[in-house]
């Protein structure tokens, strides 16, 4: 990985450089579970994290028809790439992936799994460059080209007025701010989507004192049917000939 800025020499960088240096996968490293949905292949892996030895399991996805689709996809779950001027911990920030990059690992689970290492490590390695860097970072950039290589660029500055590190802070507050509003969004759409479900089911219990008492029972060999079964008949017969009966599945 190339690190480029001024008076940075302290900088630190991931450990990924380039695809080529990626090491094939350990049986240990390979996809648990695959789900599909349509052509879109949904595999849980264990990707590495920026801290050495530390991973996470983490679900990603391939197969897709398109680069705009994935990309889509990407944006997701790290909403810095491919938007431009972003701010990172305070820090003018850009991450860009080459679209010839992005098209080779969105039907390459191994290409993708890479991708999505970096593009995770980048806001804990964004802390490593504001820790490590002499002077105050003024800004940065991530570029993945069509081959897989990173290119990582800081730009720093001794700041001696304190200027520069001010509006950085600024930046960070206004950052804290809006991932606070987000929660909160979040947590009020929660909210009214448990209050909703609350509300279905205390009509479902009042439907269900108005129709009486009855009982139903299945007699079978597959449980799944059985209970398909069951449920059919109970909401088919009507309030006055519920009260017991015995179904063949």
């Amino acid at each position: 990985m190339a690190i480029t800025g001024i008076n940075n020499s302290s900088c630190t960088s991931y450990y990924a450089s380039n695809y080529k240096n990626t090491v094939k996968k350990t049986d240990s490293e390979k996809d648990s579970t695959n789900t599909k949905d349509g052509n879109v292949t949904t595999s849980t892996v264990e990707l590495k994290t920026s801290r050495p030895g530390v991973t996470k399991t983490e679900q990603i996805k391939t197969g897709y028809s398109n680069v705009n689709d994935y990309s889509k996809y990407l944006q997701g779950k790290y909403h810095y790439m491919n938007i431009g001027l972003t701010s990172m911990q305070g820090i003018p920030t850009t991450v860009s992936v080459s679209s010839a990059f992005l098209q080779k690992c969105m039907n390459d689970p191994e290409k993708a799994k890479y991708l999505e290492e970096n593009l995770a490590a980048i806001p804990d390695c964004t802390k490593d460059t504001i820790n490590g860097c002499l002077g105050t970072v003024t800004n940065q950039s991530y570029m993945i080209d069509a081959n897989g290589n990173i290119i990582e660029t800081a730009s720093c500055t001794n700041d001696p007025d304190g200027k520069i590190a001010k509006e950085n802070a600024e930046r960070k507050a206004k950052e804290n701010r809006e991932k606070e509003e987000k929660i909160k969004e979040k947590r009020a759409a929660k909210k009214a989507e448990e209050e909703k479900a609350a509300k279905k089911r205390a009509e479902k219990s009042a439907e269900g004192k108005e129709t009486g008492d009855y009982t139903l029972s299945v007699t079978g060999n597959d449980v799944k049917s059985m209970t398909q079964s069951l449920v059919a008949e109970s909401v088919s017969i009507s309030a006055p000939d519920r009260s017991s009966f015995d179904i063949k599945a």
